[in-house]
């Protein structure tokens, strides 16, 4: 099942269940996926965006939610930063397990290996290679800091 459907299946589940947070996320995820689907509609492309694509969508809205954390603890306002963090844990449901550091690190050096990358000039073509091969597996954050210490000598 893609994962459109399951998000589909989830929030028909939490309305059912009257499960409030879940509904409101999911609501919130089918609605960023529908937006999505509409802006990169075109004449070959009728079916919206992919699994892979709303991966990078799903990572962008828990990046927004912990941006939004971020300012709300400058603000003391616990409250919000408890919404957003359930917020969060929903959305971290549709994304495959996150590699830990170790694992990453060695990801890192596997690819930069692998393509004869020397200098920090190539941390883009990095980049790409990680989330070609690893979408939504990694914390690209931690990949960025991984490659400039690997790339910046």
């Amino acid at each position: 099942m893609s994962l459109r459907n399951n998000i589909d299946e989830d929030y028909k589940k939490a309305i059912k269940n009257k499960e409030q947070v879940k509904t409101n996320t999911l609501r919130l995820i089918k609605s960023a996926i529908k937006d999505k689907d509409i802006s990169s509609r075109t004449n070959e492309n009728k079916e919206g965006i992919s699994d892979q694509e709303i991966l990078s969508l799903l990572i962008s809205l828990i990046k927004q939610r912990k941006d939004s954390i971020e300012q709300f603890q400058k603000a003391g306002r616990e409250d919000l930063i408890k919404n957003e963090q359930n917020e969060i844990d929903v959305i971290n449901q549709y994304l495959p397990k996150q590699k830990s550091e170790d694992e990453t690190i060695a990801i890192v050096n596997e690819l930069i290996k692998k393509h004869n990358l020397e200098n920090l000039k190539d941390m883009g073509k990095l980049m790409g290679f990680v989330k070609k091969d690893y979408p939504g597996e990694v914390d690209m954050g931690l990949v960025g800091k991984i490659a400039k210490s690997k790339l910046g000598n």
